[in-house]
This record gives C-alpha cells, structure tokens and sequence, in this order.
C-alpha cells in the first residue's frame, strides 16, 4: 500500500529531459513531482496506465504532446492545471479545457530559437547533401556529390509567426530573398523584417526552398497534398519543423520519387499520430535526398530547459493564485 498524497500538492511531470533545476522550482513552492514512470526515453503522447495512476492523484500536469479529451479531463477532476511545455496544443481539446473550467498554458519564447536554427539547418543538410555524402563515405564509394547553394535563393515560408520571423532574420545572412504567405500578416509589418508577402500559390511557384511554419488546424490539414506539390518549383526542397499534418506524406513520397522535389527536410511527420503511414513514412527514410529528425528541432539543451523553467513557473503562480505572464495563457476555464 502506498502512502496517500494530497492532490493539491502534486505535479506529475511527463515531458521528457525535464532537468533538475526546474523540477526543484516546484519542490520549493512544497510540490511534490511524479513522473508515472516516465523516463527520458518514454513518448508521452501516450497516457500509459501509470500516469493515469498519476493523474488521479495531481492537481497539475507538465506535459509533451499527450491527446487530452473531454472524457480524459472529466475523469479527473482535481487535475486543474495543464502546463503544455512548447507552444503547439492541437492534441489538446480546448473548448473541453474551457468546459470543464481548467487552466491550459503553454511556454512561448523558449524554443523557437531552437527550431529555427533547425529549420536552417535543415536547408542546408538536404540542399547540400550532406546525409548522401556521408553515406558513400562511410561505405568508402569514391566520387563528389553536387549540391546546391542556399545563398541567393528564393526562399518561401508558409505561416509568419515567431518561429517564422526567427528563420527570416537567420536567412538575412546568405542573402536570400524571402516570400512569405500569412493571411493575418499585413505587407507593412512584414517590410519591417525583409519579408515580401505574397499567395499561396506564388510561394509554391517561386520558391527554391519552402519551409512550413503555419498551425496544425482544419483548414491546414494536408496543405502540401498532391496539387501543392505540383504547383510547387521543379527541384524545390521542402522543410517541415511545424507538424506533420501539414503535409500528405503520401503525396510527398510519390513527388520524390517522380524527382518532383530535389529533397525534403522534415522534423514532422504523419507517423507521430497516424499509425498506417508506418509504409510510407519507411520508404520516405530510404530516399537518399530525405533527412528526417525525430521531432528535435525545439530539443535544444537550452531551449528545453527555458521551456522546463517556465513550464513550472506557470504550475506554480497557478496553484498559489498569482498572476500568469498573459502570453502563457491558453484558455483559463477558472474564470466565471
């Protein structure tokens, strides 16, 4: 038999490289952190039956990316905080969250520094061929492979939001010229970071590399399928660091294979929440013009532990009824 904890003191913590320092911010505020068994290794898109243990006995929950529902949220009552630890929460039910009166944060500001390094980094690995080159060298196969520069390019960049704004100042420095399509953005504010506005369709069209940085929504599901492939610039590159749903990795594969694109850089995929693209997502890791990390591009040692201290900031000032940084708030379903 286990001792009994009093919920209102307990904080289960699944998000993965949750480091010492911010879990001792919530042990000083007299919290006591459980973890459900979840180690580094662990995918906590998946609520295992020890964090369900967990759940029914915290208040607050510092989560990676688990699907959050109604029923899930109904079964534990006492469950009041939700800490996101990133900025994305489309596995999360928000208007459950706002119906069943908890508190959603999120921690802006922590890795999109991170995720745009990669996003430019991502352009330079698939536009240079670096995996291809390593590759033969590795098996001792003579010869030089041919790249293509990211200098003086058209780069297009779908969705304007922070992390977007980041890869734009980056890419100031290999003299690209930069087109971008955001229905919320005005021309105005884009001159004020070198951007150039323009449709959907002509980013497609006129980019040499386009990187996707727009949120995961209905209208976006599947925004790179068969006919944006199509329409996209003969031997363009595509980047994906925002999720994989963006992209129909079915459509992507067959472009490929057609040599439709010159490659694809995807930190995202389908797989993540899709199980029956285990095939395609298998025969898009065997391109050798394919570079595909394991949803790392926020996983910097310094963005995640930014992204753990505010995370636990958020846990805290919520339990002891102060005030949250506004930008941290989702929804507060705690307020009449």
């Amino acid at each position: 038999m286990r001792d009994p904890v009093n919920p209102k003191s307990c904080v289960l913590v699944t998000a993965r490289f949750f480091d010492d320092n911010a879990a001792d911010i919530l042990r000083t505020a007299g919290l006591t952190v459980l973890t459900g068994g979840v180690g580094h290794d662990a995918v906590d898109a998946v609520i295992t039956e020890g964090m369900h243990d967990a759940l029914a006995r915290c208040s607050a929950w510092i989560m990676g990316i688990p699907t959050v529902t109604s029923d899930l949220l109904a079964r534990y009552p006492e469950l009041r905080v939700l800490a996101r630890r990133g900025v994305g929460y489309d596995s999360i039910d928000v208007a459950a969250v706002r119906a069943h009166r908890r508190l959603l944060t999120i921690t802006p500001g922590s890795n999109e520094a991170t995720v745009a390094d990669h996003a430019v980094g991502l352009m330079l690995a698939v536009g240079r061929r670096y995996l291809e080159s390593h590759v033969r060298m590795r098996s001792g196969e003579k010869g030089v492979l041919v790249g293509t520069e990211l200098s003086g390019k058209s780069v297009g960049l779908i969705g304007m939001g922070r992390i977007a704004r980041l890869v734009a100042r980056r890419l100031a420095g290999f003299d690209v010229r930069v087109v971008a399509h955001d229905p919320y953005l005005r021309q105005d504010e884009a001159d004020l970071i070198g951007v150039k506005m323009a449709s959907f369709e002509t980013v497609l069209a006129d980019s040499d590399f386009i990187s996707l940085h727009a949120p995961l929504t209905d209208s976006t599901r599947h925004l790179i399928d068969e006919a944006a492939l199509t329409r996209m610039k003969p031997g363009a590159i595509l980047i994906n660091t925002a999720r994989g749903e963006l992209v129909d990795d079915g459509a992507l594969l067959a472009a490929l294979k057609q040599g439709m694109l010159a490659g694809a850089g995807l930190d995202v995929i389908g797989l993540e929440r899709d199980a029956s693209l285990e095939a395609v997502t298998r025969e898009l890791l065997a391109l050798p013009n394919v570079i595909c990390t394991q949803h790392t591009g926020g996983s910097s040692r310094e963005g995640l532990e930014r992204a753990n201290r505010r995370a636990a900031q958020c846990v805290v000032a919520a339990l002891q009824g102060r005030p949250l940084p506004p930008d941290a708030i989702v929804v507060d379903g705690r307020l009449p």
